[in-house]
């Protein structure tokens, strides 16, 4: 309208031909945009870009999620912004079965072969440090609540190379464990990491940490057999030595024991017949010095 008025054709006018009435017209004009449907909009983009990298939170987790980001709202008005924009909990959706299928996967298996019977397998191995890692969470139950644990393990020596443990099974619980194993391998450039189809490594945030780092994704597919079974039978035997001997009454008590584990037991005491009955440090330090005495 404005630019018709520009090129000389009345206000008037244009507000008959539209049906519009010229006094809210005017009343726009001098403030089109109102102070509070600003700061909703923000408040809107805080919990759209949290529902997009976690579908699985309601708005509660939302609201949360948006104050971090320095959107500070109550937890009725994160639900009326989510419901009036249909961001539901994918869980909270209704018409759901229990045994939902998983999302789309953001990355090809690059783990499946298919066999001479036409089979397809996995194949877990590596021939070098930082070629392969493998990635998963698990979780286990404190009279506090639940603990998270997303560990990551070079498929060549077994080794634990990162992780990261909280109290909340969202998008930065993955983010934290690859950022903590990139802090502690550096050269990891074309390393492929292998995962589920869990929303957590399909967020954004962790695709964005891979390409940060010129990593590869790789992602299991929906009835393909053994999609990550390296890396659940780690959680097999963590769940056997540490989160099942006990019950456990906080978190700190079962992040110390897990830690432990992992540092002390897993790394430096348990031999693996795959690797010549050495532990993954022993297993490590052989090839590496090798490695160097052949240079």
């Amino acid at each position: 309208m404005t630019e018709l008025a520009t090129a000389g054709i009345p206000v008037t006018v244009t507000c008959r031909v539209l049906k519009l009435s010229r006094q809210p017209y005017y009343r726009w004009l001098a403030d089109p945009v109102t102070t509070s449907e600003v700061v909703e909009a923000y408040r809107a983009n805080a919990l759209f870009d949290a529902h997009r990298d976690d579908p699985e939170f309601g708005h509660r987790l939302l609201a949360d999620e948006a104050r971090d980001a320095g959107e500070a709202m109550s937890d009725r008005t994160a639900w009326r912004i989510a419901s009036s924009n249909g961001w539901f909990s994918a869980f909270g959706k209704p018409k759901r079965g229990k045994h939902r299928r998983p999302g789309p996967p953001v990355h090809d298996d690059l783990c499946a072969v298919v066999d001479e019977h036409g089979r397809t397998r996995h194949v877990f191995a590596a021939d070098a440090p930082n070629e392969l890692w493998l990635t998963d969470i698990t979780e286990h139950k404190t009279a506090e609540g639940k603990l998270y644990l997303c560990a990551i393990k070079d498929a060549y020596s077994g080794r634990i190379v990162g992780y990261s443990i909280d109290s909340r099974m969202k998008s930065r619980l993955a983010v934290q464990a690859l950022e903590n194993a990139v802090a502690m391998r550096r050269d990891v450039a074309g390393c492929v990491v292998h995962s589920d189809r869990g929303s957590q490594f399909r967020s954004r945030k962790f695709r964005r940490a891979l390409t940060r780092h010129r990593m590869v994704g790789s992602m299991g597919r929906v009835g393909s057999s053994g999609d990550n079974a390296a890396m659940e039978s780690f959680f097999a035997l963590l769940q056997k030595n540490v989160l099942d001997r006990r019950s456990w009454t906080t978190r700190d008590q079962l992040r110390i024991a897990i830690v432990t584990w992992i540092v002390r037991t897993y790394h430096r005491r348990r031999r693996q017949a795959r690797l010549g009955r050495l532990t993954p440090i022993e297993f490590e330090t052989i090839m590496n010095t090798t490695v160097a005495l052949a240079a």
